[in-house]
This record gives C-alpha cells, sequence and structure tokens, in this order.
C-alpha cells in the first residue's frame, strides 16, 4: 500500500492544481457565453479544435516516449532529455517557417464564407501559430518536472499560467471597456484601438501567458545540450510515433467534431451551432478535470512502477478506484445540471441534452487512458495507433455522415461510440498481451447503475436538482457500503 500511498499523494498535488486551473478556467466560460454571441465563441471552439489537433502534430508523443525511456534507460538520462526536445525544436521550426509562407490561404480556406473576415482569421492564425510553438517547446521541460517529483512546480508554474490568463482576459473584456466609458486616465489613448467584443484578445491573453510559462521553465531549459545520440534517437522515434499517430487519433476523436460542425453545416448557422455544442462540452469539464488530474499522477507512476513485482495488481487497484471516483462524479455532475448550466449564457441551454453523453464519453475515454498503459509499457505502442485509429475512423466517418441531418447531436453520439469502442478493443487486447487482473464485473455494474441513475434523473424526472441529487447520494452509499472495506483500507494506509 505504500505505492498506493505515493501514488495518491503526488496525483492529489496534481489534482489541486488540475482542478483550481481548470475550475478557475472555467468561470471564464460564462464571461465568455454572455460577452460573445454564439457565432462568435463559435470560432473561439473551432479555432481551438485546431489547435488541439496541431498540437500533437509538435509533441509528436514525446512526452510518453521521454517518461518510457528514462524507465527503461536510466543511466542516459540526460541523452533521453535532449533527443526528445530536439524533436520537438526541429517539428516547431518546420511548422512555424511553412505556417507563415502560406498564412493568407490557410486563413482563406479556414474562413470560407463565414461571417467573420478574412483579416480577422489572418490575425487569429498567427497568434495560434506562436501559442502553439511555445506551448510546444514547453512540453518536455514540463515533463522532466514531473519525472523528477516534483508536483509542487509543475503547480506553482499552470497557476501562474492560469491567473495571468484570467486576468488578462478580465482587463481586456471589462477594465479597458470601463476606463474608456468613464473617460479615466488613458482612456483617449485605449479608445484608439481597442476594439469591443472582439474575441482576439482572448487568444493574445493565451499567448502572454504561455510565453510567461516558457521564461520559467527557463531553468530546466538551461539544463539542455544541443547534441543528439543519433542511436539512441532512432530507437526512440521508433517508440514514439505510433505514441504520436495514437494521440493525434485521440485528439481527433476530441476535436474533429467542432471543425466538422462548422464546415458541414450551412455557413449561416454553423458558427452559432459549434458555438452552442462547445459551450456545452464546457459542462462537461468536472469530469475531463478528474481524467487530466489522473493521468498527471499515474503515467510517470505507471513507468516507475513497471518493475516491481505486484505491478500488475497494483494497476488493478488503482483502476477500481478509478471507476468508483469517475462514475459518481458522471451521476453527481447530472444531478447538478440545472445550477451548471448558469455557468453558460441562456442562449446556449438549447443544447444541454449533449451534456450526459459527452459526460459518459469522458467516462469511457479515462478508462481507456487508464488501460492504454499495458501496451505502453510493454513497448507494443502500435497497439495504441490500432485502437485509437479505430476510434478517429469512427469519428471521421459517422459525423460526415450525420451532422448534416442531425447537428451537434450527431456529434454527442459519435464521440460516446468512438471512446466506448477504444475503450472496449483496449481492453481485449490488453488481455492478450498484457494481462491485468482487473476486477471486470464489479467495474461494470457500476458503470451500468451509473447510467441508469443519469437516465432516470436527466429523462425521466426531468433534471430535477433534489430527486437528482438524492439518486446521487443513494449512488455514493451504495459504493461505500459494497467497497468499505477496501476503502477502509487505503484510507488506513494514507
Amino acid at each position: 500500500m505504500s505505492t498506493l500511498k505515493k501514488f495518491a499523494g503526488q496525483t492529489a498535488i496534481y489534482g489541486i492544481s488540475t482542478v483550481a486551473s481548470r475550475v478557475l478556467n472555467f468561470f471564464l466560460t460564462p464571461i465568455y457565453t454572455k460577452v460573445y454571441a454564439t457565432k462568435v465563441y463559435g470560432i473561439f471552439t473551432y479555432l481551438y479544435s485546431y489547435a488541439s489537433i496541431l498540437n500533437a502534430f509538435l509533441a509528436f508523443g514525446m512526452e510518453t516516449t521521454f517518461f518510457r525511456y528514462l524507465n527503461k534507460k536510466e543511466g542516459e538520462k540526460d541523452a533521453i532529455y535532449n533527443n526528445t526536445f530536439m524533436v520537438v525544436v526541429f517539428i516547431s521550426v518546420i511548422f512555424i517557417t511553412s505556417s507563415l509562407i502560406f498564412i493568407h490561404p490557410i486563413a482563406s480556406w479556414i474562413q470560407d464564407g463565414k461571417e467573420t473576415s478574412l483579416a480577422d482569421y489572418t490575425i487569429y492564425i498567427k497568434y495560434f501559430i506562436f501559442i502553439l510553438v511555445v506551448d510546444a517547446l514547453s512540453v518536455v521541460p514540463f515533463a522532466k518536472v514531473r519525472a523528477e517529483g516534483r508536483p509542487a512546480r509543475y503547480s506553482i508554474i499552470k497557476m501562474t499560467n492560469v491567473f495571468t490568463f484570467i486576468g488578462l482576459n478580465l482587463l481586456f473584456i471589462f477594465v479597458i471597456p470601463f476606463i474608456i466609458e468613464h473617460h479615466l486616465i488613458f482612456a483617449e489613448s485605449l479608445k484608439s484601438w481597442y476594439r469591443p467584443q472582439w474575441i482576439g484578445y482572448v487568444f493574445i491573453s493565451n499567448l502572454v501567458a504561455s510565453g510567461l510559462t516558457f521564461l520559467i521553465l527557463i531553468p530546466e531549459l538551461l539544463q539542455i545540450k544541443f547534441k543528439l545520440d543519433k542511436k539512441l534517437l532512432a530507437e526512440m522515434l521508433n517508440y514514439s510515433w505510433p505514441v504520436f499517430v495514437a494521440n493525434l487519433s485521440f485528439i481527433i476523436n476530441e476535436n474533429m467534431d467542432k471543425i466538422f460542425l462548422a464546415n458541414l453545416l450551412p455557413p449561416e448557422i454553423s458558427e452559432a451551432q459549434t458555438g452552442i455544442y462547445g459551450a456545452c462540452c464546457k459542462i462537461a469539464v468536472f469530469l475531463s478535470i478528474f481524467i487530466m488530474a489522473f493521468r498527471l499522477g499515474a503515467e510517470p507512476f505507471f513507468f516507475n512502477h513497471a518493475k516491481n513485482e505486484n505491478a500488475k495488481k497494483t494497476y488493478a487497484i488503482i483502476m477500481n478506484y478509478f471507476i468508483l471516483a469517475i462514475v459518481l462524479i458522471f451521476v453527481g455532475v447530472v444531478a447538478n445540471i440545472e445550477l451548471l448550466k448558469h455557468f453558460i449564457g441562456k442562449d446556449y441551454w438549447i443544447g444541454l441534452s449533449v451534456v450526459p453523453i459527452l459526460l459518459f464519453g469522458y467516462v469511457s475515454l479515462g478508462i481507456y487512458m487508464n488501460l492504454s498503459i499495458w501496451y505502453k509499457l510493454s513497448d507494443q505502442t502500435r497497439y495504441g495507433l490500432y485502437i485509437s485509429g479505430v476510434g478517429a475512423i469512427l469519428t471521421i466517418v459517422l459525423n460526415i455522415l450525420f451532422i448534416p441531418k442531425y447537428g451537434y447531436m450527431a456529434s454527442a453520439w459519435i464521440s460516446l461510440i468512438a471512446y466506448t469502442s477504444m475503450m472496449v478493443l483496449s481492453y481485449i487486447l490488453g488481455q492478450k498481451n498484457y494481462p491485468i487482473p482487473y476486477n471486470l464485473k464489479g467495474n461494470i455494474v457500476y458503470l451500468s447503475l451509473s447510467v441508469v441513475l443519469v437516465w432516470f434523473s436527466f429523462v425521466f424526472f426531468k433534471r430535477d436538482l433534489i430527486i437528482g441529487n438524492a439518486l446521487f447520494i443513494a449512488f455514493g452509499l451504495i459504493i461505500l457500503y459494497f467497497e468499505r472495506h477496501q476503502i477502509k483500507k487505503l484510507l488506513s494506509s494514507l
């Protein structure tokens, strides 16, 4: 249990910073959805979806490769760090050069008949090019911080990024308009360049926050030696390219629906529909926060613990606790959706029916991410490519077929189908190639019960707060009763 104690401690620190940063960011959602019209928020959703996909290209799976090779070749830490960072630098240079050369054709292709001007799209894309490069160059130094077991430093840097981003958003959205409206000091100067309700200020805030994060990581960056170990690099690239394709496929599953909504629906409604869907996706943030916090703590722990005799048993125990936590959050979020909906503007409430579907998709995704450790530890990363590829193909084909008729409801169901397919496929392949003694029957029971309770809460009882929370509490008590011995053992060890 001492290993679980270490895992829980690090995950708790990552979790606190992740929860805090994502919740603080979440509080910008009601501001955005009230300040910006649905079509303007659609631009926000659309461009960040493209950015997420490009992030996978720039990182090229180097984060996972870094953790794996630190565990695999303990005596070559410096060479591993240098190699992974130099790969990202090389890709970033190619990306920024080619993007700036072809920026006008890219902007014209993205704009393609939408109401927002081509000039604005060109400016937005410039901002995103630099955001993406700066974020990519921070990936490996961040991984180094995590690998060295310094979650406190990681948390401080992340929170600095978030507070900078939020502070600049508030400055552009509220403070500058207030100064101009009340003719305070610098009002005339600010009025000469300030554009009310311009979404570009969100992207400027992001760029400044990312730049500051990069500067804070200078101590880690100064430890890099700009030289390559070619033999080791070839081996690492052989490991990383399937991870890259798997990550890319995963991000396609996560973001391609929003891009398809913007392009497959008629131009006069596409930005608004994308904005509604993107805002409702934000309500699912509470579940995705938990998944992200878990991944930040779990990935380095799983690699470091791989050589232990009881490693597989530990992974199975962690999965049990993970599912208990994630189904509780799933039921709890749906039970309180009538409260959470106030974090987005009323114009966006029409899309609330997608939230339970998206949430269960995140449940499947979280379990898949937990399961995926088998092919990373056994150096069979090609399976990650196959599994994520199946999800990506489902996402692309089904969205193209059904979005024109069913809009964002199709996107929500397709997201669920893709993640659930990946989860099931990963479990089946994992048990054949790297068997871990998961409690399959018990986990399926809890997953099924959570779906039933969510259906009653959201559909049958029509989102009633009191009944929904009564079901949530009852579910918690059921889990507490049947898992009381395991929970008592865990708490005593912590």
